[in-house]
């Protein structure tokens, strides 16, 4: 009987022993050798004629940002569950935000905030798990992350992985589930905040020119030739299709190029932020530019169970700069609405404030941000309750959620996937389309 793996069990064959020393002279190492696949294989897909977006940027803030120092501010309530910070006008009459999201409360009427997320997945890993594959955990399935899904139903474009991590993977729910290996996302290996941003495997190694580049492609295939026949697994056939990606990407001038955030002007970087959240907010904007369909970015820590308004202050403002950046920068380019930008975290903070003035975890009410990809402009959807602890109005579950998310982007949520042991898993289970949410 198969069984479900988190990880696909690498197991080394013969095939793959002797590309050690074939691809060893093209920079790949033994740990690059048996690590998952970054690319999808196979031909790029047309998108379905009601795709409202082409790509997607998911940012993601771990550690379960608090909705009350954020985008659901309780300015009304007794100060033990207001907390210790103020309010601020948005572009929207009526409408609040916390006083760190100064710069984001001026493009209020280019996004649309959800206060009323919802789920009970009160442990880190359980709520990672939820917003990133829209499922609640199960102990005998690992299920695949929305960026996989779209890998897998999409495919690549213009020589680009279609799922790319900014920039590294920080958790397992980001990766395939039981998909097959081909479909998982293509880490950076480095921060483009860093004055030595390069992309690993992007470039030759010293020594191989493009001329002995393309020979050693030309005995790879022999050798995959003839073992193909011999042996037959998913694993061999992900790291065929990661070799195929890889080979096009390093050849492409284009795909080299999308990741060159020095080649963006000063004044763009600086309008962004020179640190971690503007420079990998402002590569997320070149990747999908150039035709990455998926770019999951995280910035920054938000588990505050002490002195929220410290932690807070040392992080939001970098996130607020960059992500209204963001967004002017996309809708300028005429990208906004064709690009679905998510704010999301794993939950939302307690309603009252803690013994060390801080917020504990609390899943049953949060907020999130959607913007562009066909989502309304200018819209405040659902609300919580007077002291944000649970919702009061439109409660958005997880399923719904990543409903409307792959209805956007062109796949039908309720397509069925095939998982080990060939029992057919729905991309989405019991999930809707939130149509309000929808221009």
């Amino acid at each position: 009987m198969n069984r479900p793996h988190a990880h696909p069990p690498w197991q080394p064959s013969r095939r793959e022993f002797l590309y050690v020393g074939l691809l060893g002279t093209v920079g790949l190492t033994m740990s690059d050798l048996f690590r998952p696949p970054l690319c999808a294989a196979g031909a790029t897909r047309k998108l379905p004629v009601a795709a409202k977006a082409k790509s997607v940027i998911n940012i993601y803030l771990p550690g379960g940002m608090s909705h009350q120092e954020s985008f659901d501010p309780k300015l009304t309530a007794p100060i033990e569950y207001r907390g210790p910070m103020e309010g601020i006008k948005t572009s929207l009459p009526g409408v609040y935000f916390s006083e760190n999201l100064k710069e984001t409360a001026k493009i209020a009427d280019k996004i649309t905030v959800i206060r009323s997320m919802t789920h009970g997945e009160a442990a880190h890993e359980r709520g990672t798990h939820a917003m990133f594959t829209g499922y609640r955990p199960s102990p005998a399935l690992q299920y695949p992350s929305i960026g996989s899904v779209v890998a897998h139903e999409l495919g690549p474009r213009a020589d680009l992985p279609p799922y790319i991590l900014v920039p590294n993977q920080v958790t397992p729910y980001e990766g395939t589930g039981y998909l097959g290996a081909a479909y998982g996302p293509f880490a950076l290996g480095s921060d483009p905040a860093t004055d030595s941003f390069s992309v690993r495997d992007l470039t030759l190694p010293g020594g191989v020119d493009p001329k002995r580049f393309e020979q050693r492609r030309e005995m790879r295939a022999v050798v995959d030739a003839h073992f193909s026949a011999l042996e037959k697994s998913d694993v061999l056939d992900g790291m065929d299709s990661f070799y195929q990606r890889a080979y096009a990407m390093i050849s492409s001038e284009k795909a080299r190029a999308a990741f060159d955030i020095k080649a963006e002007p000063s004044k763009v970087r600086e309008t962004y932020g020179r640190n971690a959240a503007g420079q990998r907010m402002l590569l997320a904007r070149r990747l999908v530019e150039a035709g990455v369909r998926f770019v999951s970015l995280t910035y920054g820590s938000w588990d505050h169970h002490d002195n929220i308004k410290r932690a807070n202050s040392n992080q939001m403002p970098n996130f607020d700069k960059a992500y209204a950046a963001l967004i002017r920068d996309l809708d300028e380019r005429g990208l906004l609405d064709s690009t679905l930008v998510i704010v999301n975290t794993e939950f939302g903070r307690t309603p009252k404030v803690n013994g060390t003035a801080g917020r504990d975890h609390w899943p049953k009410v949060f907020s999130i941000a959607l913007a562009g990809g066909g989502v309304k402009r200018g819209q405040i959807y659902g609300a919580s309750d007077a002291t944000g602890a649970e919702p009061e109005d439109n409660p958005l579950r997880v399923e719904d959620y990543a409903a409307t998310i792959f209805n956007q982007i062109g796949i039908d949520p309720e397509k069925k996937l095939m998982s080990p042991g060939g029992r057919p898993q729905s991309i989405v289970k019991d999930g809707r389309v939130v149509k309000e949410l929808l221009a």
